[in-house]
């Protein structure tokens, strides 16, 4: 029997964690020897160039005149049984309990039980659907028929349980980073162009949703700026953005303030910066934190969610409860001038990072679950390069 498998994976493929997460995991089960499938209506941005390994499926909706809208979880579902049967397929490993899980569990109904699905929560399909009384008991019946789920912070397991009534077993998976593309980059020329040598650089990155709390994220900013100078880069666009651009307008500090708005290069754009802002109410686990750790650069942010799970405080960033804007500005001060602290705490993000979310490590675990659930033996490889 062949040790590696053939995995059907479908996740969000445009800008958001879980997409970049079910993205980047794919390409490194494929560097593995495995045979990775990608079944989604869209070709996942991380994706880009050719990869050996992976193949790619497209998810076509019907626009027959008798709906009224486009039967997307039907067409995904059906979609799903067709390249399992034409493929193969031991495995689908789908990122969100909708409509992902739910087509799914359509998809082995259609091809037999055979095929075993591995589902991983990620945050919203809990935090915001799971609260919704019309769709509770189908994220709950997707969870519940799953061969095996996991989810990417304790806190959301918590959560999972409590909101859906859940009592199945919920593997705790983190989220991870890749080394070889998150590791803090040489940017001193590029830093003159938006900050001077006596400034201090902080960032936030996020798609700048009311959750992100970004009007917090200026309120931090003023009072640092008040007391050290500094500037503030803003990655990313978003619905909250004309309120925070009218924050900054009151403030008058156009001129400490610049937008870069989305970027493809996060990890020369993050190693920018000397502090990242993170004051989100609700993070699941918070993967721009991570990102940024695995830069050197500390988080200060706010005690929602994973985050705590992530970020040490005291160690690799600051937490703070959620909305107390003086305390975080306190504890960016406390950061940005002391540079022994910032030394120490820059080594720490990238131990932390590099060690306990390893990219290596983490797939491995997947694959522990994979063959688990498909009742194989695992095969007996070290992980490399953590």
């Amino acid at each position: 029997m062949k040790d590696t498998l053939k995995i059907g994976i479908t996740c969000y493929p445009s800008l958001g964690g879980s997409g970049v997460v079910a993205t980047e995991l794919g390409k490194l089960l494929a560097e593995k020897g495995h045979e990775v499938h990608f079944i989604t209506h869209s070709i996942p941005f991380r994706l880009g160039a050719f990869h050996k390994n992976i193949h790619y499926h497209e998810v076509q909706v019907s626009d027959y005149y008798v709906f009224r809208y486009p039967p997307y979880d039907l067409s995904l579902a059906s979609k799903m049984a067709e390249v399992v049967k034409r493929e193969q397929l031991d495995i689908l490993h789908v990122h969100y309990a909708v409509p992902h899980a739910v087509c799914a569990y359509l998809a082995k109904q259609m091809v037999g039980d055979d095929l075993k699905i591995v589902t991983t929560l990620h945050g919203t399909d809990i935090t915001v659907l799971g609260q919704d009384v019309t769709l509770k008991d189908l994220i709950a019946l997707a969870i519940n028929k799953s061969d095996a789920v996991t989810a990417v912070s304790a806190d959301l397991i918590r959560q999972t349980r409590e909101a859906l009534d859940i009592t199945r077993e919920i593997d705790l998976t983190y989220n991870f980073i890749d080394k070889r593309v998150y590791y803090p980059r040489e940017v001193s020329k590029l830093r003159g162009e938006f900050a001077a040598p006596d400034e201090k650089i902080l960032m936030h990155i996020s798609n700048f949703r009311p959750v992100k709390r970004v009007p917090d994220v200026i309120d931090v900013f003023d009072r640092v700026n008040k007391a050290m100078p500094s500037k503030l880069l803003l990655v990313g666009e978003g619905p909250d953005m004309p309120k925070v651009q009218s924050k900054i307008r009151e403030l008058g500090i156009e001129d400490r303030v610049h937008f870069l708005g989305k970027q493809d290069e996060i990890a020369q754009v993050i190693s920018l910066a000397d502090v990242l802002l993170l004051p989100s109410e609700k993070e699941s686990f918070g993967l721009v934190a991570l990102e940024a750790m695995a830069c050197g650069v500390p988080t200060v942010g706010s005690e929602a969610g994973g985050i705590p799970e992530l970020v040490l405080h005291g160690l690799t960033g600051y937490l703070a409860p959620i909305g107390d804007a003086a305390a975080m500005a306190e504890y960016a001060l406390t950061l940005l001038s002391d540079p022994v602290k910032r030394d120490a705490m820059r080594a720490a993000c990238l131990e932390r990072a590099h060690t306990q979310f390893c990219d290596q490590k983490i797939m491995r675990e997947y694959e522990e679950i994979y063959y688990r659930v498909l009742g194989r033996k695992l095969p007996d490889m070290a992980v490399q390069g953590c």
